[in-house]
């Protein structure tokens, strides 16, 4: 049986608009040419005519949050406790098991911006899909920002996922979910409105805070969902093993068996 891979992840790009202002990452890329001093100081007498065709090395020096980029979210991103209690766990801590699980696809593209998620809505998606969760299995989210990304209104588009949304998938087992927006929660310009009407404090990153209870991974900006089907896929999204990290990046692809 063959294969197909899609890469679900964003490239950790400069310049764009990838999160909100002052909090986008930052690249110097150094040129072969600008190299060469530095690999002459490694090698006394060695001068550039003397390596071939006059090139060093290319590197690039990054100044980066692990949340920029295509990312998973430990639960210590969220809160200091989880599962009612518990120490909350960070992305060195997490079992590698949840990262390589059989992927399910929700397609919320069609919801308006700053939409919270409902328990209803998903259980309405899972019998249009005729998917049946399973436990591990990982939840991805399709929403209308995956196509946005990079552009001046990324940030602030899709739906979110609440707390009654996220309790839905991880009082079923399922432990790691992700999304192609800036956030698993609405986009905050949303959230800010609603807690100004209301002053209700928990609204705030109500999805995210959820973990509270049931502990459980968030995979941000992901990419290319609308090509995947609803079922029928692995997903692979092994984070960087950050000591004590909130969140590592990932090169997260789904794997569907054609």
């Amino acid at each position: 049986m063959g294969r197909r891979f899609v890469d679900i992840s964003v490239a950790l790009q400069a310049g764009i608009a990838s999160d909100p202002p002052g909090g986008e990452p930052k690249i110097h890329y150094e040129t072969h040419a600008e190299s060469v001093p530095r690999i002459c100081r490694h090698f006394p007498g060695l001068t550039r005519d003397m390596l071939p065709d006059g090139e060093g090395w290319a590197t690039e020096q990054c100044q980066i949050s692990t949340h920029n980029g295509t990312h998973v979210d430990a639960p210590w991103h969220y809160a200091t406790t989880m599962d009612r209690g518990l120490r909350a766990a960070t992305i060195d801590e997490i079992p590698l098991e949840w990262f390589h699980q059989p992927g399910v696809k929700l397609d919320f593209r069609h919801l308006p911006d700053g939409h919270v998620v409902s328990a209803d809505e998903i259980d309405a998606e899972l019998r249009r899909i005729g998917h049946v969760l399973s436990p591990l299995e990982i939840v991805v989210v399709n929403t209308a920002a995956g196509t946005r990304y990079g552009q001046p209104d990324y940030v602030p588009t899709g739906c979110g996922m609440g707390r009654e949304a996220t309790l839905y998938l991880t009082s079923r087992g399922i432990r790691v979910v992700g999304t192609d927006a800036w956030s698993w929660d609405a986009p905050f310009v949303y959230t800010a409105r609603r807690f100004a009407e209301s002053g209700d404090a928990s609204l705030i990153w109500e999805g995210h805070k959820s973990g509270r209870e049931i502990g459980y991974c968030q995979i941000e900006k992901l990419a290319n969902l609308e090509l995947l089907p609803a079922t029928g896929f692995t997903v692979i999204c092994f984070p960087v093993k950050v000591l004590a990290g909130s969140a590592g990046w990932t090169r997260a692809v789904a794997v569907i068996d054609a």
